[in-house]
C-alpha cells in the first residue's frame, strides 16, 4: 500500500518542484502543475490539494490529456457513478482530478463506518464495502486515493493517526474484497478539512468521515488515447 502522508516526501517535493509551496503543518500541500493539467513526478498525484478537494488526485501522467480522450473517460465514469448512486450510506459526486479528466467521489459516513475514536469496521460498514468494490470490478483500470477525517474531539496527533487508521481499514477491507494493493492510496487529515460545524454533535458526525476519490489510471488514459487516434 502507499501511502504520501510523510512530512519529508512533500517537503523534499516541494524544495526540488516549487519555487513556493505553501503547507500545513502536516505538510500536506497541492503540488500540481499550475495549468498543465498533469501531476508534478511520479506519485505525486496523490497527494492532497491544499484546499481539501480532488484537485491533487490522479494518475501522474506528465503530460495533459486530449480532449476527446477525457470525453472517453468522462463516458465511463459517468455510468460508474450511476451505478454507484445505489449504494446505501455514501453520498457520490462526479468531481475533476489533476489530470483535468471527469472523476468520481464516494463519500462513506463515518459514523456508519467507525465507532468514535475507533479504526475497526462495523458488519454494516463491511457490507457496504463489499457492495463498493463489487461495483467496481468491471472497472479495473482506475486507482483509488482513500481519505480519512475525523472531527476536532481529542488532540490533533491522536486525530491524525485514527484518520489515516481508519483510511487504512477501508484499503484493507478492500483489498480483502479483490481490490488489488496498487489501486490503494491512504491518507489520513484529522480535522484539517471539516464540511460541518465541529461545535455541534450534528457537525462532528459528518465531519467523521472516509472518502474514496475514484480516478482514471495510466492504462485507461492510455486506452482512451489509443480509441481517440482511430
Amino acid at each position: 500500500m502507499k501511502n504520501f502522508l510523510t512530512k519529508g516526501l512533500v517537503v523534499i517535493l516541494c524544495g526540488a518542484l516549487l519555487t513556493s509551496c505553501s503547507m500545513s503543518k502536516t505538510g500536506k500541500g497541492a503540488l500540481i502543475g499550475a495549468g498543465s493539467g498533469a501531476a508534478i513526478g511520479a506519485g505525486v498525484g496523490a497527494l492532497i490539494g491544499k484546499d481539501g478537494t480532488s484537485t491533487a488526485v490522479g494518475a501522474a501522467v506528465g503530460t495533459a490529456v486530449g480532449a476527446t480522450a477525457g470525453a472517453i473517460i468522462g463516458k465511463q465514469m459517468d455510468k460508474k457513478a450511476a451505478e454507484l448512486e445505489a449504494l446505501e450510506n455514501a453520498k457520490v459526486e462526479t468531481i475533476t482530478d489533476a489530470n483535468n479528466l471527469q472523476a468520481i467521489k464516494v463519500t462513506f459516513d463515518s459514523g456508519i463506518l467507525f465507532a468514535t475514536n475507533s479504526s475497526t469496521l462495523s458488519a454494516e460498514s463491511k457490507t457496504a464495502l463489499s457492495e463498493f468494490a463489487n461495483t467496481m470490478k468491471d472497472l479495473p483500470d482506475t486507482d483509488f486515493t482513500i481519505q480519512g477525517h475525523t472531527d476536532n474531539t481529542g488532540t490533533y496527533e491522536v486525530n491524525e493517526r485514527v484518520s489515516l487508521e481508519r483510511a487504512k481499514a477501508v484499503s484493507s477491507y478492500l483489498q480483502s474484497c479483490g481490490i488489488a494493493t496498487s489501486r490503494l492510496t491512504e491518507v489520513g487529515l484529522a480535522y484539517d478539512y471539516p464540511v460541518a460545524d465541529n461545535s455541534t454533535a450534528e457537525g462532528r458526525r459528518q465531519n467523521r468521515r472516509v472518502e474514496v476519490y475514484i480516478t482514471a489510471n495510466e492504462e485507461m488514459i492510455k486506452n482512451a488515447e489509443a480509441e481517440a487516434g482511430k
